[in-house]
């Protein structure tokens, strides 16, 4: 019998894996960018649905969240939910993520 509906594999989270491979943490908007930067582009809504399916599967743990103060169209305060990888995270070392923060340093 075969399963229905989104397969657990994702190549959008195994890029995510990449990143946090290398940056330790990160909070959802700060990844999204990041990711834009090396790969092919996606919403930010999909890089947040897969940092919290990542944390149901193990693949990601939520390390902190912190609030900022500032002024921002939306509000003063704006809520960072930092993500760092999990047990069940399994780097594969892709060299585009590796290439993209050797330019940054």
């Amino acid at each position: 019998m075969k399963k229905r509906g989104r397969p657990t594999r994702s190549q959008i989270r195994q890029n995510i894996i990449e990143i946090l491979f290398v940056m330790g943490k990160g909070y959802g908007y700060e990844l999204h960018k990041i990711y834009n930067a090396i790969f092919s582009q996606c919403t930010r809504e999909s890089v947040y649905y897969h940092l919290r399916k990542g944390i149901e599967l193990g693949e990601f743990e939520l390390k902190e969240i912190t609030q900022e103060k500032g002024d921002f169209s939306w509000g003063g305060i704006v809520e960072k939910r930092y993500y760092c990888l999990g047990k069940h995270a399994i780097v594969k070392g892709d060299s585009r993520v590796a290439d993209y923060f050797s330019r940054k340093t």
